[in-house]
């Protein structure tokens, strides 16, 4: 019993200390990247193409929390600026991300996780002091520059049956009510990103578009209130997903250099999946009667890691045949014109969910350290380069690897690789992954360094009950990288709280193992 107590007291304590300025799970969408892409392609009939532009301009960036070891925020925002992204998504309203935000010029869509849905739809008090508490105060003391309000994340996900469906709409309802009531209403539009499994095309044609019948009568009031305010239809669209779902996905399509197999919808022809997927919207939302409504596609990019799929050519190449396709202004068959977009994501996180897959941690065009992956021309500065962040502060230089005169037979290897995975990030060893190559000894390590570095390189994190030891010898291997953890960030004075919970988090931790390896 008692090793069950310090179990639970342990994940407490660890959930604590991590993104101790991060109310709730505001990535509730990881569960998700149960995302789709949406196998649909093709479509015909130009539409009218008037009141489309809802401050067009500019690329944007995800930027997400579900990081172990956070970059400063202001760090972040100077890393924006030097990159001229010009737009920035959140999940959140955390408060020291929205500060460092401030006089930034720097335009943002502030978040609401899906689990403060329910409280927002059951109370317009509750809301109203969500926009005074983290919209009002923001425009008023920081003058930062936010012009949406995400309610929700992908709350229709098919994964999460059906959990927030009646939440969503009076919440979204509700926030504008208080954003009118604050006098917001005509520099702020709601919006509630959803992924685009709300749509199908049972033809597999745009033109056969429309809401899915099982959730339309609930798409519509949503879609109806965004009309009715002028606010836009924000979309996540991912080609990769398709193809990691389906492994009889035509590649080449899920890219923009018009190799793969273009598709004929009554005589309007698609070169490749987004263009497609993105019109199948556009056709159910003419069909609806919202022939004109504005859509932003609030996700878009391509990991680089933990699956064959997610590696840097292919992100490379998804990532800047995007820019280049919508640079022009040309936008899609059915939407010529610029497209509102964001990439998604700004830098990687090693705390989100795998249950989709482990390339979840692994879709930031820079790393955890704000150092770029690849090459990518967002056409914004005049070296065509991505800009990394400056002043990253790591850790000392020092790994933690498999002693080398300890045995693989070792009956404590198993459980503490185990162990490690589970609190560390393995997600970069697997078939035809970055450290996929490694051999058996290369594992292990692996797996003790990066559970050693998510805690700060604390000795009690490199025991193993023996079978750790740490070196200053940089153990990467090809494009294995064997990483140094950056210094963590904690908000105002979750700083001191943060170390002392991660501290007895590891304590704990180590308590356990020891229990229950006795």
């Amino acid at each position: 019993m008692f090793p069950l107590l310090l179990f639970f007291f342990f994940l407490l304590l660890l959930g604590a200390g991590s993104n101790a300025s991060t109310f709730g799970n505001p990535e509730s969408e990881s569960v998700a990247h149960g995302k789709v892409g949406g196998l649909v392609s093709s479509s015909p009939a130009k539409m009218s193409v008037t009141n489309h532009a809802v401050a067009v301009g500019g690329i944007g960036a995800n930027w997400g929390s579900q990081s172990s070891h956070r970059l400063p925020p202001d760090t972040v925002v100077r890393m924006l600026r030097e990159n001229r992204i010009q737009k920035v998504k959140l999940f959140d309203a955390d408060y020291d991300t929205l500060r460092a935000l401030r006089n930034s010029g720097i335009e943002v869509m502030v978040g609401i996780p899906n689990d403060m849905l329910a409280s927002l739809a059951s109370s317009e008090k509750a809301a109203e002091r969500w926009v005074s508490e983290n919209i009002t105060h923001h425009l008023n003391n920081n003058n930062v520059i936010i012009r949406y309000v995400a309610v929700g994340n992908e709350p229709f996900l098919e994964t999460y049956n059906g959990s927030f469906l009646r939440s969503t709409f009076p919440a979204l309802r509700n926030v504008q009510q208080a954003l009118i009531k604050a006098g917001h209403s005509n520099l702020i539009k709601v919006t509630c990103p959803l992924n685009a499994d709300v749509y199908l095309s049972p033809n597999g044609l745009p033109s056969g578009g429309d809401f899915r019948a099982n959730i339309h009568d609930f798409i519509i009031p949503i879609v109806k209130l965004l009309s009715d305010n002028g606010a836009p239809f924000t979309v996540n669209i991912y080609p990769f997903i398709s193809l990691y779902s389906d492994s009889n996905f035509p590649v080449e399509y899920a890219f923009f250099d018009g190799n793969g197999t273009p598709v004929n919808d009554g005589g309007t022809t698609y070169y490749n999946m987004f263009d497609a997927n993105h019109d199948t919207l556009v056709w159910a939302l003419q069909k609806n009667g919202f022939a004109n409504l504005p859509i932003i596609v609030g996700e878009i990019g391509w990991p680089t890691d933990g699956d064959r799929n997610a590696n840097l050519l292919y992100a490379q190449r998804f990532n800047q045949g995007f820019m280049e396709h919508i640079s022009g202004g040309k936008g899609t068959p059915m939407r010529p014109g610029p497209i509102n977009a964001y990439l998604f994501s700004l830098i990687d996180e090693d705390e989100k969910s795998i249950q989709p897959g482990n390339f979840e941690r692994h879709w930031g065009i820079f790393r955890y350290d704000g150092h770029p992956k690849y090459s990518l021309n967002l056409g914004t500065t005049n070296s065509g380069s991505l800009i990394p962040a400056r002043n990253v502060a790591y850790l000392e230089r020092k790994w933690c690897i498999m002693r080398p005169n300890a045995r693989l037979d070792d009956p404590q290897v198993a459980p503490s690789v185990s162990y490690a995975c589970a609190l560390g990030d393995c997600t970069c060893l697997g078939y035809q992954t970055s450290c996929g190559n490694l051999d058996t000894r290369g594992n292990i390590s692996y797996a003790f360094n990066s559970y050693y570095q998510k805690n700060n390189q604390l000795d009690e994190a490199c025991r193993f009950n023996g079978l750790g030891t740490v070196t200053r010898a940089d153990p990467s291997q090809g494009n294995c990288r064997f990483d140094i953890m950056i210094l963590p960030f904690y908000s105002g004075a979750g700083r001191i709280l943060g170390c002392i919970k991660q501290t007895l988090a590891l304590v704990f931790g180590v308590t356990i193992f020891l229990l229950n390896n006795l």
